[in-house]
């Protein structure tokens, strides 16, 4: 039981880590152009490049 006093806090700090790094992300705008880079990803290099 006195293995808790230890893990609680730990598990409470990860998780506001986690939430802090979330809300920084979101902050950033890492969320703006979702459909842009599932685009970019089926976008071919070969063929632009042979195009040009």
């Amino acid at each position: 039981m006195s293995v808790l006093i230890y893990l609680i806090p730990i598990a409470l700090l990860l998780g506001l880590i986690g939430l802090g790094a979330f809300v920084w992300s979101l902050k950033s705008n890492q969320y703006d152009d979702l459909d842009g880079a599932a685009q970019r990803i089926l976008i071919d290099d070969d063929e632009n490049a042979s195009n040009n």
